[in-house]
């Protein structure tokens, strides 16, 4: 009797079948790429990046209200397109019956500055106790 190759019958090989590991690893990266994108609260723009942010997680909240202000001088509620002179009367409505008054506003870095300015006097004028201004932080490690 020789030693063979595992060709034997009723031989159990040890070998461990990676291939259905390999299918949902790949099943859940698609999922984990389509879904993703839509866990983005608002209207993506490029935040302008400074050196010492002030972290506002109360902005990632399922409730936070966010004012988006597009480089190309488009305003946004939330997902919303908004005209900016109903920015004020949405506003007062939507914070008609809530306690915290706060609004995030995240501007394009190459958006106009009067525009941004038109939003936050706008808020004001809508009754809005706090008003943030989000930024990124400045990555370091990158020279530019």
């Amino acid at each position: 009797m020789g030693m063979g190759g595992g060709s034997a019958r009723g031989e159990v090989t040890s070998d461990i079948n990676v291939t259905p590991m390999a299918d949902v690893m790949l099943v859940l990266l698609i999922i984990f790429m389509v879904v993703t994108p839509m866990l983005q609260k608002g209207v993506n723009v490029e935040l302008a990046k400074t050196q010492n942010p002030h972290d506002m997680t109360e902005a990632d909240k399922e409730d936070s209200v966010l004012v988006a202000v597009a480089r190309d001088g488009k305003f946004y509620l939330n997902q919303d397109r908004v005209n900016i002179d109903d920015l004020t009367a949405k506003v007062s409505e939507l914070l008609s019956s809530r306690i915290d008054k706060t609004i995030f506003v995240k501007g394009d870095f190459r958006a106009k500055y009067g525009d941004v300015v038109q939003v936050v006097d706008n808020l004001r004028a809508a009754g809005v106790d706090q008003i943030g201004l989000l930024t990124e932080k400045v990555d370091e490690s990158v020279k530019q």
